[in-house]
């Protein structure tokens, strides 16, 4: 029998070209309690592309991530890594390609520079890179004033601009991110999610972010799902998918205009002819159901004169 294919060593920049898909997550199902928490059927996650992850408290966002991060086992279903399905033995090299970031820092009791080296000395990269490595992102993050601070004198923004650093100065394939701005000042989550959105795109790691802030989902993603009841509801371009929410549950979430509902009569030259239900009758029953919302890219509703 063929041994099964696993992860190779993690090497400087991605697995996969740009574009192409890094993380596949098929039939994903985690369970609390009896009770399905996540369900995701089918996710793709490109190389390079920041996919923004929004939804109500409870409907599965940090799930999800901790299961990306392979820190939750799910009850079915698998994530592959550039191709390669994930097992309990690849967990080890799968987490040393990924950085973490939860929602409040969580500091070693030593300086600065030793909370952003010890991802790099957990990976034995030599002294000298490690420092180079190290003050590079104090400089990127404007902390590298605070190189010699112990962690407990900083405030929770400095604490969480070294909770970034520590992640990022591992190069990693993945960066996961849990919710990395809630816990500052409106002032300091301006200031660091612009410095944030400047660094990532100067970076080859692929993100997935988990925010309820739909405006900052918005402006830091190339794509977004909307995660309903432990389920992704939609997931695509920003722009699209506030235009044309998938159903009425994902238009409310993200506060697109009310449909109206009707039923299609016809179609003709480009126009669709719906009945929105003053005269509905039996040979109308059976006809597709739609829901109407003006969009930005609605062009005119017109009254038909024989009505």
């Amino acid at each position: 029998m063929a041994a099964a294919p696993t992860l190779p060593p993690q090497r400087r920049g991605s697995s996969v070209p740009p574009g192409e898909v890094l993380l596949d997550v098929r039939g994903l199902v985690v369970e609390r309690g009896g009770r399905h928490i996540l369900a995701i059927d089918e996710l793709e996650i490109r190389a390079g592309e920041t996919l923004a992850v929004v939804g109500p408290n409870g409907a599965g966002k940090s799930t999800l991530l901790l299961a990306l991060a392979r820190l939750v086992r799910p009850t079915a279903g698998t994530i592959a890594f550039a191709g390669v399905p994930l097992g309990p033995s690849d967990d080890l090299v799968h987490r040393r390609r990924l950085g973490l970031v939860l929602p409040a820092p969580l500091l070693l009791s030593t300086s600065v520079f030793d909370n952003v080296a010890a991802g790099l000395r957990f990976r034995r990269v030599d002294a000298a890179e490690t420092r180079r490595r190290v003050d590079g992102w104090l400089e990127r993050l404007g902390i590298a004033h605070l190189r010699d601070r112990h962690a407990g004198q900083l405030s929770t923004g400095e604490a969480q601009r070294v909770s970034l650093a520590r992640a990022l100065v591992v190069e990693p394939e993945l960066l996961l991110l849990d919710e990395p701005f809630s816990s500052l000042d409106p002032g300091t989550r301006a200031e660091l999610t612009d410095d944030f959105e400047r660094l990532r795109r100067g970076t080859a790691a692929t993100c997935v972010l988990v925010t309820h802030d739909l405006h900052e989902a918005v402006r830091l993603g190339d794509r977004l799902a909307v995660l309903l009841d432990g389920r992704i509801r939609q997931c695509e371009d920003p722009a699209r998918l506030l235009a044309a929410p998938a159903d009425e549950d994902v238009a409310a979430f993200v506060g697109a205009p009310a449909g109206i509902r009707g039923r299609v009569l016809a179609a003709r030259d480009g126009l669709v002819v719906v009945d929105l239900g003053t005269r509905l009758g039996p040979d109308t029953a059976t006809r597709a159901e739609v829901l109407l919302r003006a969009t930005a890219e609605t062009r005119r509703v017109t009254r038909d004169p024989g009505a």
